[in-house]
This record gives structure tokens, sequence and C-alpha cells, in this order.
């Protein structure tokens, strides 16, 4: 069977850095990705520095078969993720007709100077394809496995409706999970052996402390339905061994 695609993720911008701005479009894209059968490996988050930018471009979409970038494709100075991705691609950049039509209609429509920094955002690199903004115009670009979106959350939702198509699709993966209140050192022993006996199901352990009481909730995730749900029997068995109640969520 072939391998799911794999993805990471690229938040550009300060403010996330300095804890200013809290990034939401990794989740959004987590969720996005996940339905599709598209495998997210990593999330990586850099400044607004040119050279820190291109490293990474570099390095993650030579390692997975999609990168999605978000953030610094604005109009102001510190919008600079266009000009990195066409540094790590070595090629040119320029205004895109189509584009700058685009956002000089947008602009006129609402009796505002276009201006030369507005016209920053029709600057796209050579070859890139684009991707359609039906919130604000500016678009974004494909460039080969790299695709750059906007940071802020309601557009980069927005751009999503046009990447789905480009994606290569890949086995669905499932999820089950079950909880109870149970102290997770006392399954931690039969849980790796669970995990040793099926290597192709991911289990994790994640306990939890509210008002009633603590204990964990155990997740399985899967592309095989039937392995899963032995996976999930196990986990039910387990907990039950440890004196708890198992509750499947």
């Amino acid at each position: 069977m072939t391998a799911n695609p794999t993805a990471a993720i690229l938040v550009i911008g300060n403010e996330i850095l300095s804890g200013r701005t809290q990034d939401t479009n990794s989740n959004a894209l987590a969720r996005f990705l996940a339905p599709l059968g598209v495998a997210l490996k990593e999330i990586r988050v850099v400044g607004d520095e040119e050279g820190e930018i291109i490293a990474a471009v570099n390095a993650l979409r030579a390692r997975y078969t999609y990168l999605f970038t978000t953030g610094g494709i604005g109009p102001t100075h510190d919008d600079i993720t266009a000009d990195a991705i066409a540094k790590a691609f070595g090629v040119g950049i320029d205004l895109h007709p189509e584009a700058f039509a685009a956002l000089a209609a947008r602009y006129a429509e609402r009796g505002e100077a276009f201006n030369p920094m507005r016209q920053r955002m029709a600057r796209i690199p050579l070859g890139a394809s684009l991707i359609r903004n039906p919130v604000s115009i500016a678009p974004g670009f494909q460039l080969e496995n790299v695709f750059v979106m906007a940071g802020v959350p309601s557009v980069m939702k927005a751009m999503l409706e046009d990447v789905a198509p480009r994606l290569r699709r890949g086995a669905v993966v499932g999820a089950v999970a079950v909880e109870a209140a149970v102290a997770e050192g006392d399954i931690a022993e039969g849980l790796a052996l669970l995990q040793q006996e099926h290597p192709k199901v991911a289990i994790g352990s994640y306990p939890y402390y509210r008002p009633e009481g603590y204990g964990v909730q155990l997740v399985a995730r899967g592309t095989d339905a039937n392995e899963l749900e032995t996976v999930a029997l196990g986990l039910n068995a387990l907990l039950a061994k440890a004196g708890g109640t198992p509750k499947r969520l």
C-alpha cells in the first residue's frame, strides 16, 4: 500500500514568537489535512528573518510531501515571505498580472489608494500559481510542493478551498478514544506491550485532572478499522484490569 503523503507547517511571524498573537492556523490546518489522509509530521515557527525562513523552507520541503506556510504576505515592510520563498527556490519575483488586476479592482471599488505598499501583495515568485483568496483578494501562491498562505486565520481558512483539490489523498486515519479514572502509571507497562503488538497503530496516553478526580484518556490512531477496533478492546481491558470503568468517547 502506498504510504500516506506527509506535511509540515511553517508558521512565520515575530508576533507568534513574542506571544503577542496565538497561532490557531496550525490547528486549523491539522484538522483540514487529517480527513484527506495527509499525515502532518512537523510544525515549526520562525520569526520575520529572511535567512531563517529560507533555511526552514528548504529543509521542510525536501523532507515532506507538502509544506504549508502561514504569515508574512501582507503589505508591510516585515512581510517578507514571498521574497524568502523566491530565494529558497532560486527564482525571481515580480508583480503577477492577475493578482495586480484583482487587487487594483478591489481597492478601486472601496475608493482606497492602491499604493506601492499594497501593490507588494501582488509580488509573486516566478513560476508560482495563485491560491485564491475570496475574503480579502490578496492571493497566496503555490510553488512546487510549497503552499504559501495568509497569517490571518479567517483568510487562511478561506484559501484552503482552493488548496484541497491540489493535494494527493492518502488512507484516512481513524481514531478511537477511551478513558477511565485510573493512574497512568498503573497501565504504562501494559500499554507499552499493546503498542508493541500493534506497531501500525499509534497509541497515546493523556492524563487528566478534573474537579471530580484524575484519570487517563487513551487514544489510538490508524488506517485499518479492524485493527483499530482490536486495539480499542485491548485498551478497555487494560483500564478495567487497573480498576477503572472504561468509557468510550
